[in-house]
């Protein structure tokens, strides 16, 4: 398909972002491959919908974002928030002018906030309540889910959100789009923690709601044990339907961006929806591993954005 995705292009997208020193280039070719690596479709629908002076910082932004999850998440317990604060440390100083910003992907992401100021005081904002993920313990009620959509999810979202958003004259997000972001980051949100449930009990990591489990009859050990109830299935089947429902009203994203950044906000929403879906469909199974959306119908996304794309760089002024 015309534009896909090749090391030229890749080339000239750096070019066209005015990244020309070498090893700054090879700083986001690092980023690019850390988001190419973790999230395949997300990764393309950037490259593909995406103006080309844009791509680099968004790929930095993403790959900032999935860096600081892995660390909070990921490896021994114990040593999580040694490996989180090493971490928050170099950025902040890279950030702050403070410091020689080593790894790539903290010079890539000091450059991106250069080139678009917007950017740091979100990522600042996020390091500020990240720790709410480091310290997640589960969930008792729906009122605690929301909070840590607010004090983590919606923060994390708004590191690349906020290259999309428009912005007021002094620089800050407008408040309805942040907004519909929080709308579709609880679907979002919602939805990865159904679809990643085998992965995150693996982990001895539960994400469903104590009240949820009470209401539906459902236990820990259910889930855990991938027994195939009624009672389990209604659990997922209602869970799985709360993320549509904020999915469908997070649609209502792309039409608060710059009409060349709405093919990107729809196929990110529509890649979500066509998981939904996936997992709805497939039952029980979600109890085994994730699902992701059927290689035709994403790339059937991605091609009608990418054409939506194409005219809406024509046409800058619509």
């Amino acid at each position: 398909m015309p534009g896909w995705p090749t090391v030229t292009t890749w080339n000239r997208t750096l070019d066209a972002a005015g990244i020309t020193a070498p090893g700054l280039r090879e700083d986001y070719a690092q980023a690019r491959s850390t988001v190419a690596g973790f999230k395949r479709d997300a990764y393309l629908a950037v490259r593909l919908l995406v103006a080309p002076e844009l791509v680099p910082h968004v790929l930095a932004a993403t790959a900032f974002m999935h860096r600081t999850d892995d660390l909070l998440d990921s490896g021994s317990p114990d040593r999580r928030p040694e490996a989180y604060a090493g971490w928050e440390r170099e950025v902040r100083a890279a950030l702050d002018g403070d410091g020689t910003a080593g790894l790539p992907l903290v010079r890539a992401l000091r450059h991106s906030c250069a080139a678009h100021p917007v950017l740091r005081p979100h990522i600042t904002a996020f390091l500020d309540t990240a720790r709410t993920d480091l310290e997640f313990t589960g969930f008792r009620s729906e009122a605690d889910y929301q909070h840590y959509i607010d004090a983590y999810s919606l923060p994390a979202l708004m590191v690349v959100a906020c290259l999309l958003a428009p912005v007021d004259p002094d620089g800050r997000v407008d408040a309805g789009f942040r907004a519909a972001c929080r709308t579709y980051i609880d679907g979002s949100q919602r939805l990865d923690f159904v679809n990643d449930l085998a992965e995150d009990l693996a982990a001895d990591r539960l994400t469903v709601p104590e009240d949820a489990l009470k209401r539906y009859g459902v236990t820990r050990e259910d889930l855990a044990a991938g027994r195939a109830t009624a009672e389990v299935r209604a659990l997922l089947g209602q869970l799985l339907g709360q993320a549509r429902a904020s999915l469908e009203a997070g649609r209502g994203l792309a039409g608060l961006t710059a009409p060349v950044n709405r093919p990107l906000v729809r196929a990110l929403v529509g890649l979500d929806l066509l998981t939904a879906r996936e997992a709805a469909d497939a039952g029980d199974a979600l109890l085994r591993g994730p699902l992701r959306p059927s290689v035709p119908a994403a790339l059937g996304l991605l091609l009608r954005e990418h054409r939506a794309a194409r005219r809406a760089r024509r046409r800058p002024g619509d």
